[in-house]
């Protein structure tokens, strides 16, 4: 069982910055993929980036490439979403996703159904 706790969301103008972070629970948070989601008003939740277990590699979705980068610790057992260029179209709640996942090699998760454990989401809001 892993519990997610997402922090650092906030209203920003923009163009400008924000860091937020996601603090888990349990042993196993190196056993797991970590992924951020966000769901905007009115629309479905839609991927935004993901990193692996050992945090060797990242996936973004195209909206963000470029202007977010994600990050995990596994020491602290934490995953943070760099959020810089921020646009009025990035407002939404964002979601921190937890996917176990056993054996070795990797594989990006870029769809909601397969992740275990979700977060309760934190606000974000861009303005013009």
């Amino acid at each position: 069982q892993v519990q997610l706790a997402e922090s650092g969301g906030g209203l920003v103008q923009a163009g400008g910055s924000l860091r937020l972070s996601c603090a888990a629970s349990g042993r196993t948070f190196s056993s797991h993929a970590m992924g951020w989601f966000r769901q905007a008003p009115g629309k479905e939740r839609e991927f935004v980036a993901t990193i692996t277990r050992s945090g060797s590699s990242t996936y973004y979705a195209d909206s963000v490439k470029g202007r977010f980068t994600i990050s995990r610790d596994n020491g602290k057992n934490t995953v943070d979403l760099q959020m810089t260029s921020l646009k009025p179209e990035d407002t939404a709640v964002y979601y921190c996703a937890a996917k176990y996942r056993q054996g070795s090699g990797e594989i990006f998760y870029d769809l909601a159904r397969n992740y275990d454990y979700w977060g309760q989401g934190t606000p974000v809001t861009v303005s013009s």
